[in-house]
């Protein structure tokens, strides 16, 4: 038997009364030496975990003097303005002995400014190309926190049009075309630009890394010198630094160069690379090949690791996308494969020996 449709009145719902005001304290002494119960015994009203989630705060940027820029400025001009003059001083000193030395002069004077002009703006072009990378780099950690498609999207068109002219990433950019549309995240569109364009690149720069390491430890394990030693280590330093560069579509010149060491001497600062590792690569390389190396070549070893540390904060320097769906490269990753190969080279020495 069906029930009889009925109506229902339905009591609003009443409204909590408001909290009442906690009374006011009265004003008392307080002891010094019983300040911190009172603080212990208070109420905390930040919790541990709001206090871990809260952000540092954020380190000011180092302002610039403007004296010495005014200063490097006005001697640049000085400079130049002192060049000019003696060069047209020359000049005019050749006319008045021969007229040809005087032409002379004044074509080998106009053939430097061309040369000179077409240096400049090859250091300019290669400044913008490291602003590029660090304007890709920047823009993708932006969208990533964000997870903005839009910037996403923007920045792996950047990144594809850098890379295009590298054959390692056709792959990878024929795999990204394809599937571009069908990502609606834009963190999830970076990581996946950064396997399928930059993998390939980080496994010739840690081959190059790891090259360099060893051909380090082999001439500093040869070279009778210590001042040897470190003229080498710098060379290959940076030989290494401007090939990875170049992997990456960096390109430096001069001017970019020092740009470049400068990230990555500052990289190597915040991470304590030369300083952190140091005592643990000793360790393995004393203890583990001190009855199979001879004390030169573990040297060698040695220097070869601290070129490895330089290689992997170039890496990480000129790269266009930070390491986040990729494991960043560590010491580890080159420490076997170059002591295998001090190993081997010691046997070779051992049985040319014998």
């Amino acid at each position: 038997m069906s029930r009889a449709p009925a109506s229902f009145r339905i009591e609003p719902a009443r409204p909590e009364p408001a909290p009442k005001p906690a009374p006011k304290r009265k004003p008392q002494a307080i002891d010094p030496g019983k300040a911190v119960t009172v603080v212990a015994d208070a109420e905390d009203y930040f919790s541990e975990a709001d206090l871990a989630a809260s952000p540092p705060p954020p380190v000011p940027k180092r302002r610039r003097s403007w004296l010495a820029r005014i200063f490097f400025t006005a001697f640049g001009i000085l400079l130049s303005l002192a060049v000019a003059l003696w060069t047209d001083r020359l000049i005019r000193d050749l006319f008045t002995r021969a007229d040809w030395l005087g032409w002379l002069a004044a074509g080998v004077a106009a053939i430097a400014a061309v040369a000179l002009l077409a240096i400049i703006a090859r250091e300019a072009l290669a400044l913008m190309r490291l602003a590029s990378i660090e304007g890709i780099r920047r823009d993708a950690s932006e969208a990533i926190a964000q997870n903005d498609a839009r910037a996403a999207r923007r920045t792996v068109a950047h990144l594809t049009a850098m890379l295009a002219s590298r054959p390692e990433t056709a792959a990878g950019r024929r795999s990204l075309d394809s599937i571009r549309d069908d990502i609606i995240d834009g963190a999830d569109l970076l990581l996946l630009a950064e396997k399928e364009l930059l993998a390939p690149i980080d496994a010739l720069a840690q081959k190059q890394v790891l090259d360099a390491a060893k051909r380090v430890s082999v001439v500093t394990a040869i070279s009778p010198r210590a001042l040897v030693d470190v003229l080498y280590v710098v060379f290959e330093a940076a030989r290494l630094t401007r090939r990875i560069a170049q992997l990456y579509g960096g390109r430096p010149g001069f001017l970019g160069f020092l740009r470049l060491v400068r990230s990555i001497l500052a990289h190597l600062a915040v991470t304590g690379t030369m300083a952190a590792g140091e005592t643990l690569v000793q360790q393995v390389v004393g203890h583990g090949l001190a009855a199979r190396l001879s004390a030169k070549l573990g040297e060698g070893v040695v220097n070869g690791m601290m070129t490895a540390r330089i290689g992997i904060a170039a890496m990480a320097a000129a790269r266009p996308l930070a390491f986040n769906a990729l494991p960043r490269p560590g010491v580890g990753d080159f420490l076997k494969a170059l002591t295998r190969f001090a190993s081997s080279k010691a046997a070779e020495d051992a049985a040319a020996k014998s």
